[in-house]
């Protein structure tokens, strides 16, 4: 238990997701000491308590410099720029500036602003409009009683008249703010980190599955942790193992059957030979009209005996690679042409219908054509033998699509019962064949037809229509 717990996937999450909530509560701890840090070491932010305690609240700002403005009643210009610079002295972070009762800029303090020369009437009240509870905070206030030496105005940012304990309270909400926006983008990049990696590992383990190795199987995949992806991959080479083993018993057996149907096949012949001869002999003696037709049965047999084990000698051939394949361009329509031309008179002989379609065009297929012969001969003798009842066989070669040889008969089908149907090793013979020279086949049965196509095998053919 304890070692799953260290190798999961699940536990390595949930301890990210854990460390993201602990994180949380820690940075409502960590920032006021890092608020208390910079203002009392670093200088903190905005003006200190001295400066802050300097200017007061703002009624008493107002009280001062509405004193101020009410002492310079009649004094000349000189005493009242004397003046506003002593209180600049005083105060500053402060801005000041006096306009005469011309509306004329008479001496301006204030850095990074640009006022006016002169103060027109629509000015003067858009700026008082703009300037009331607006940031900075700004007075006006008229030289003496007789409002007749003009205004002289007092900003000052409102940063610096607020208390300390306030400025630490915004300092400390954005601080927060920018400590847990922090913590999820940690805790999000560590996420994406974290599947990116499962992600990775899963796409090697798809591709792993996907390539396989000459034997038709993939290799195995090292196993570099002990999660659940690592206990995936070790299943995986462990159904590797299973398939190679199975591969190769299936190969084994294969070869003992390979070389059990040929020595059997070997050894059939020669007693398939001596009663062949025994029977011939037989028939040569004075018999009875029902011994003549005995030993016609048992030659007759013994040639049906004689054909399967052809085929077993053959289908053991082909299995092993080892039938002579000689692969050349062979020219199908007139190759189709002297191929059905040896069983025209045998279709004859039997009352079939007989259909041939044959193009202008020339067709080349490249393939062995004794394997071709081989083939047609197998199915023209299936027909004879299995669909003899419809009396028809149709045979047609088109050159549309590369190429294709079709043979239709109007048979019992497929499924249909017939005297002479054997296990189906001439099919399976046939399909070895086709599949050795690159071509495919396709069957479309039903009782009263039944149609065989034989194309190549790069393209997909579509099903005959029966």
């Amino acid at each position: 238990m304890k070692n799953w717990f260290r190798h999961s996937l699940l536990s390595k999450y949930v301890l990210i997701i854990c460390g993201a909530l602990l994180l949380l509560p820690l940075a409502f701890i960590l920032v006021p000491i890092i608020i208390l840090i910079s203002t009392h070491t670093l200088g903190g932010w905005g003006p200190t308590e001295e400066t802050a305690a300097r200017y007061g609240q703002s009624g008493d700002l107002e009280r001062m410099w509405h004193r101020e403005a009410a002492k310079l009643e009649g004094e000349p210009a000189g005493v009242i720029d004397d003046e506003l610079r002593r209180l600049k002295a005083l105060y500053p972070e402060a801005g000041m500036l006096w306009v005469d009762e011309s509306g004329r800029t008479r001496l301006q303090l204030l850095e990074n602003r640009d006022y006016p020369d002169i103060w027109s009437v629509p000015y003067t009240i858009r700026f008082m409009k703009e300037r009331t509870n607006g940031d900075p905070f700004t007075i006006v206030a008229f030289i003496g009683k007789s409002q007749s030496q003009g205004f002289m105005i007092f900003e000052l940012p409102r940063d610096y008249m607020k208390p300390q304990g306030q400025r630490l309270l915004e300092g400390y909400s954005m601080a927060v703010i920018t400590g847990m926006l922090l913590v999820l983008g940690a805790f999000l990049f560590i996420s994406f980190v974290f599947f990116n990696q499962i992600r990775r590992r899963l796409v090697r383990l798809q591709w792993a599955m996907t390539q396989t190795s000459d034997r038709g199987i993939p290799d195995q995949i090292i196993v570099q942790n002990k999660d659940e992806i690592g206990l995936l991959e070790a299943e995986f080479n462990v159904m590797v193992n299973k398939l190679e083993r199975s591969r190769a018993r299936e190969a084994e057996e294969e070869e003992l059957r390979r070389d059990l149907i040929s020595k059997l096949s070997h050894d059939l012949r020669t007693p398939l030979t001596t009663i062949r001869s025994h029977a011939y002999s037989l028939r040569e003696e004075q018999l009875s009209d029902r011994g003549v037709a005995s030993t016609l049965l048992i030659e007759r047999k013994i040639e049906h005996l004689s054909g399967l084990i052809e085929n077993l000698f053959s289908y053991s051939l082909l299995s092993a690679g080892k039938y002579p394949y000689r692969p050349q361009s062979v020219e199908m329509v007139r190759t189709v042409r002297t191929l059905f031309a040896s069983w025209y008179p045998v279709f004859e002989q039997h009352d079939f219908t007989i259909e041939l379609l044959l193009p202008e065009t020339a067709v080349y297929w490249q393939l062995d054509p004794a394997w071709l012969e081989r083939v047609l001969d197998n199915y023209f003798q299936n027909v004879l033998r299995h669909a003899g009842s419809g009396r028809y066989i149709g045979l047609e070669v088109t050159e549309r699509h590369g190429g294709a040889i079709t043979i239709t008969d109007h048979g019992p089908g497929m499924s249909g019962e017939s005297a002479e149907k054997g296990a189906g090793l001439g099919l399976s013979i046939i399909a070895l064949m086709l599949k050795e020279m690159g071509l495919s086949s396709t069957v479309a049965s039903k009782p009263g037809k039944t149609v065989i196509r034989i194309s190549p095998a790069v393209r997909k053919d579509p099903e005959p229509n029966p």
